[in-house]
């Protein structure tokens, strides 16, 4: 029986503004609030909310028969929060079903993996954090931004309790291998992977309403055909996309939204199922371990990190970012915080690229690669000038290591302490209600004792040893009858031993 695993991701950039050189040190303001309402607010109404409505009926249609899966960034959420409220409260609202799982990524949907892992690891934690506290559950499975993976990344991921991460299913990783199998990270046997299938899932996200196309029009009942002819053994389908493709990248005019509502009935005629990620990962057993030295990603034809890394101009604003990360993880201020987390966005990166992106290539608000590169490091010197102002450049290297070392072993004892609280007030609960159900029992014995010996259990109750005291009271309270016969028989023995006495002369 095979099984599909559909996943959708939610990010939005946070667009920069306009930020002039003679602007630094003067305005600490970096975003287009504007552009940001606009962009996100535009699709909420075009994509996400209509998408979401439609997977909710299909949760309500076909129970657990369909499942779903969404990553959301940290940025996303965000301007969510604060632009359109009502996406979180429908996801909230499928995520009642039970239909769903929602997965951890980095919070700023950044490149921190490549370059910092103190970063990715409180990246990563926060946003998992914020999933917990939006849908009442941890995540267990980890997407990487822009799939972005490799045996380092894998084996870090590993090491940070994950139980399994998606990945691009890429022809130069794979080779002659199908990415429809659970692999294994290299490093760590205990992460399973899960890669995407592009061919399948860019059929729905790119192609569906291109004209064309060989295959256009294309139907649920074709598309499913596609999957239930694969090879008997391979099990697994993953098809991995944007959610902002339902609606923005193929309109709600062309019927997408009715494509997506109608595969779960054509694949359960054709013995297939949905699952979510965990699910898969669970019941599914690694058929070998996948090795990838360098990073793969799911852009471009060449599903590497190129697109945001691959000129000097990138790799130098790239390298300038994370040259301060030490001294913002241990800043508390939080607007140093929320603006690092806006500018590692992966998409100010790509806004530099200098290949070949063809027609139709977003590039914000600028004009060229060399226009964005200005624009971002404009920004970036005005807050590294703040970070610097926080933590100063003449603090010697020692020093602030000393200070991260500090400030490492007093997270290390907050989490002992809190862990030997939480298993204090663990034992004294249990004490507690141990103590509550001896009272109850003892209340519940107690009129029976009562009824049964109410003078004798006093004494019983305060009597220790015998006493002297004690000794006179039982003298005192011996039977009166007893005494009298005890004098009477005295007497007579006296009286009769004078009879007997030989009188003298």
């Amino acid at each position: 029986m095979k099984t599909i695993c559909l996943y959708f991701e939610i990010h939005q950039n946070v667009h920069l503004k306009r930020y002039r050189f003679f602007e630094i040190g003067k305005d600490h303001y970096y975003f287009d609030d504007y552009e940001n309402e606009r962009g996100i607010t535009e699709t909420a109404e075009r994509s996400y909310i209509p998408a979401i409505k439609t997977f909710i009926e299909m949760a309500n249609t076909y129970g657990k028969a369909f499942k779903v899966a969404f990553s959301i960034s940290g940025c996303a959420l965000e301007l969510l929060e604060q632009y359109a409220p009502e996406v979180i409260e429908m996801l909230q609202e499928l995520n009642e079903t039970g239909c769903v799982e929602f997965l951890a990524e980095p919070y700023s949907h950044g490149l921190s993996s490549l370059i910092n892992e103190d970063v990715f690891r409180d990246e990563v934690g926060r946003q998992a954090k914020k999933m917990k506290e939006l849908f009442g559950k941890k995540p267990t499975v980890l997407r990487n931004s822009s799939l972005i993976y490799s045996d380092d990344i894998g084996g870090l991921v590993a090491d940070m309790g994950y139980k399994g991460m998606i990945a691009e299913g890429a022809k130069h990783i794979l080779g002659w291998k199908s990415p429809h199998f659970v692999y294994h990270c290299n490093q760590n046997p205990n992460l399973k992977l899960l890669l995407r299938d592009y061919k399948l899932s860019d059929d729905i996200s790119l192609r569906f309403n291109d004209s064309s196309w060989n295959e256009y029009p294309l139907f649920a009942d074709t598309y499913m055909d596609w999957i239930a002819q694969l090879p008997e053994e391979e099990k697994v389908v993953n098809i991995f996309m944007e959610l902002c493709a339902l609606g923005i990248y193929q309109p709600l005019s062309s019927n997408i939204l009715e494509f997506i509502k109608a595969l779960p009935a054509v694949a359960k005629d054709r013995g297939i199922t949905f699952a979510t990620p965990s699910e898969i990962i669970a019941k599914s057993k690694s058929v070998g371990q996948l090795d990838v030295a360098y990073p793969m990603s799911w852009n471009d034809e060449e599903r590497d990190t190129s697109c945001w890394l691959g000129n000097v101009m990138q790799r130098e604003a790239f390298n300038k970012l994370y040259s301060v990360a030490e001294r913002v993880l241990i800043c508390k201020d939080r607007r140093i915080t929320q603006d690092w987390d806006r500018i590692q966005a992966s998409n100010n990166f790509r806004f530099m690229t200098t290949k070949n992106m063809g027609v139709g290539f977003y590039r914000g608000i600028y004009d060229s690669p060399y226009d964005a590169f200005t624009n971002y490091m404009n920004i970036l010197g005005d807050f590294i000038n703040r970070v610097n102002a926080l933590y100063p450049l003449d603090i010697e290297n020692d020093e602030l290591n000393a200070l991260l070392t500090t400030i490492r072993n007093q997270a290390d004892e907050i989490t002992v302490k809190d862990s030997e609280i939480a298993r204090l007030q663990a034992r004294l609960s249990k004490y507690e209600n141990d103590e509550d159900s001896t009272e109850a029992e003892v209340a519940e014995k107690k009129p029976t004792a009562k009824k049964s010996t109410p003078k004798a259990k006093k004494p019983a109750a305060t009597a220790k040893k015998p006493t002297a005291s004690t000794k006179k009271t039982a003298a005192k309270t011996a039977t009166p009858k007893a005494e009298t016969v005890q004098a009477k028989t005295a007497s007579k023995e006296s009286a009769s031993a004078k009879k007997a006495a030989p009188k003298k002369k």
